[in-house]
């Protein structure tokens, strides 16, 4: 069978007067097929020439090595060229629009990279003497002041690393609390509409976990969470604004039954970025929130880390943090209260979540955002990330289901469905569809209250005519699904990887490389 490239262009074919050449390499003009490293060197070879390492008595004990570790060897410029060619085929922040709803992927000011690796920031050391790093622990505790102002809220805990990691801690603190006062309460309620990581963290930390539903408009059902209340139930777990992208209104009302039912109230702050600056969740009666430095603060999401996910505490919950934390003294210096003298100062503490004290590269990049915009500048971080989200509703809800569009204004996401697509044509069809458009697509099939959920999250980074060009691309999209156009099915037809059978890829990853079989000639 001949391989044809996009153009037509068959390898027997060549070029006027010249030989055709033998292979065809798949290459797509200055977007290079990349081999897998395994594929470019062997284990057999090396990139560099090293003399042989002295012999020295071994300290790994049964631990050795014995045989070879089995990496191919590559010279540096196979090397730079291998991880930069990868590197052009991710999706980055830096390259466009990134609408990944619940996950405010917004622009990370360079400002904030600078002051990231500014020394003494970059090359702290977590097991440096106090006294070595003061800078860096007043770095943390003005960030802490500023987060307990945001929200008013009594105390705040810096170790965790992550939202889930967040709430884990809240979770911890609500246990602790409630062990101090001997009561046995073991269950967390979790609306429908909270974040999906929920009711998972409730469940590591020992709760059992029940259901509150929605109502018809998104909103958690406060008759349904009131009769629930009782006895057993240690707290509720709830988003706002939640992952519908619509604000409880009966936040209040519903943090005020839960304490007079005996319980707590934990909110998952994930989406702060809608209401920053706006409404503190102090004020609405909430015990414990996480904050994500990496979505409202604007620190990269790494892959897969490093986050930060800070959680504010209740006057209530405040004796029961974790530790460490830092502590500014009358001289001005900054020390870390540590086990050694929690006794003294924080006897009530659940203990120690992380080795070491928080993300330091995601410490300075926040305060250095929050510093730059001010007060009044991230009250208008919410309302234009707010504005920017209705406008994409509004935008797009004539030709996109969007099932609580009158359920009044969306916060700093808007929800669509699949519902009214073409029959077989379905929310996949559109997410991959958007990658030929040159987007990443938003969040798809969550929340689960919706069916084929699409979510959709502007934040206040992007223009108005970056937005109309993304309603642009996805209205087209949409009206191909809708019409039922038969080469949505197969995108993307532009991205280096053709689409998935994504059930087998879940069911037989493919996880490791393995060196292929040698073909023998029988004899």
């Amino acid at each position: 069978m001949t391989a044809i490239n996009q153009s037509g262009w068959k390898p027997e074919m060549g070029n006027a007067g010249e030989t055709a050449p033998a292979t065809f390499t798949g290459n797509k003009a200055l977007m290079l097929e990349e081999a897998l490293i395994f594929e470019i060197g062997t284990a057999a070879t090396t990139g560099v020439d090293l003399a042989d390492a002295p012999k020295v008595a071994a300290r790994l004990g049964n631990l050795e090595r014995h045989r070879d570790i089995g990496l191919p060897g590559l010279s540096e410029p196979e090397t730079v060229r291998h991880y930069t060619r990868l590197s052009r085929q991710n999706y980055a922040i830096d390259l466009g629009f990134f609408p990944l709803g619940s996950c405010t992927m917004k622009h990370n000011p360079r400002l904030n990279e600078k002051v990231a690796r500014m020394a003494g920031f970059a090359d702290v050391h977590p097991l440096q003497p106090v006294e070595t790093v003061q800078g860096a622990l007043a770095v943390i505790n003005e960030l802490a002041m500023w987060l307990i102002q945001l929200t008013g809220m009594h105390g705040v805990a810096m170790t965790p690393k992550a939202g889930a990691h967040g709430e884990l801690c809240g979770i911890l603190c609500i246990k602790a609390a409630l062990a101090a006062r001997g009561d046995p309460r073991s269950v967390i309620l979790v609306p429908e509409s909270a974040h999906g990581t929920n009711p998972a963290s409730a469940a590591f930390a020992g709760f059992s976990v029940e259901n509150i539903p929605a109502t018809s408009e998104g909103r958690v059902d406060l008759a349904a969470l009131t009769a629930r209340l009782g006895p057993d139930v240690a707290g509720v777990m709830i988003t706002n604004p939640n992952t519908c992208g619509l604000f409880e209104r009966d936040m209040k009302a519903i943090s005020d039954a839960v304490h007079a039912a005996g319980g707590y109230v934990y909110c998952d702050g994930a989406n702060f970025n809608a209401i920053v600056g706006r409404v503190r969740p102090g004020d609405l009666g909430i015990d414990a929130m996480h904050i994500n430095l990496h979505k409202t603060f604007s620190t990269p999401h790494g892959g897969g880390g490093p986050g930060s996910g800070p959680v504010v505490l209740s006057e209530a919950l405040s004796p029961y943090g974790p530790l460490p934390y830092t502590a500014r003294h009358a001289d001005g210096h900054y020390t870390l209260i540590e086990e050694e003298t929690a006794q003294e100062c924080h006897p009530h503490s659940f203990g120690r979540m992380t080795a070491f004290h928080g993300q330091m590269g995601m410490f300075t990049r926040a305060l250095s955002y929050i510093m730059s915009h001010g007060a009044d500048g991230l009250r208008q971080v919410a309302e234009d990330a707010v504005l920017n989200a209705n406008y994409i509703l509004r935008s797009l809800e004539d030709v996109l289901e969007a099932p609580f569009a009158d359920s009044g204004p969306c916060m700093h996401e808007a929800l669509f469905s699949d519902n009214g697509l073409a029959d077989g044509f379905s929310t996949l069809d559109i997410a991959k569809g958007l990658i030929d458009e040159g987007y990443h697509p938003m969040t798809v099939y969550f929340p689960l209250v919706v069916h084929g959920a699409m979510l959709v999250e502007p934040t206040e980074t992007e223009s108005k005519a970056t937005l109309d060009q993304f309603i642009g691309a996805l209205r087209s999209v949409a009206e191909r699904a809708k019409a039922g156009d038969p080469s949505l099915k197969s995108a993307p037809h532009h991205a280096p990887r053709r689409r998935l059978d994504e059930t087998q890829a879940a069911r037989k990853p493919v996880l490791v490389w393995r060196e292929p079989e040698q073909l023998v000639a029988a004899e």
